[in-house]
C-alpha cells in the first residue's frame, strides 16, 4: 500500500531540511514531489484585482455602452453624476 505524507521542508545549502521532525524507514527509497510554497499571503481582493482588466473608453460610456457597442443613436438621458 502505498501511504503519503506531506512535509515541510527548507532548502539549505544543497539539502532539504524538514521544518518538523519526520517518521520515515531509514536506507528506504522515497519519491519526492516538490512544490514552492507562497512566501505571503495574499488578499482575497488583491488576486481579483490581479485578474481584472481596465478599458479604457469615454466618461459615458456605462450609459451609452449601447451605442459604442452596436452603433445605436446616443440616448437624450444626460446623466449629470457622470
Amino acid at each position: 500500500m502505498i501511504k503519503t505524507k506531506t512535509v515541510h521542508a527548507i532548502f539549505d545549502d544543497g539539502v532539504l531540511r524538514p521544518i518538523d521532525p519526520i517518521d520515515l524507514d531509514q536506507n528506504a527509497h522515497y519519491l519526492i514531489t516538490i512544490r514552492k510554497e507562497p512566501t505571503e499571503k495574499k488578499n482575497p481582493w488583491k488576486i481579483l484585482e490581479e485578474f481584472s482588466g481596465k478599458i479604457e473608453g469615454p466618461k459615458d460610456w456605462s450609459r451609452e455602452h449601447d451605442h459604442y457597442l452596436y452603433g445605436v443613436p446616443k440616448s437624450r438621458k444626460k446623466n449629470p453624476v457622470l
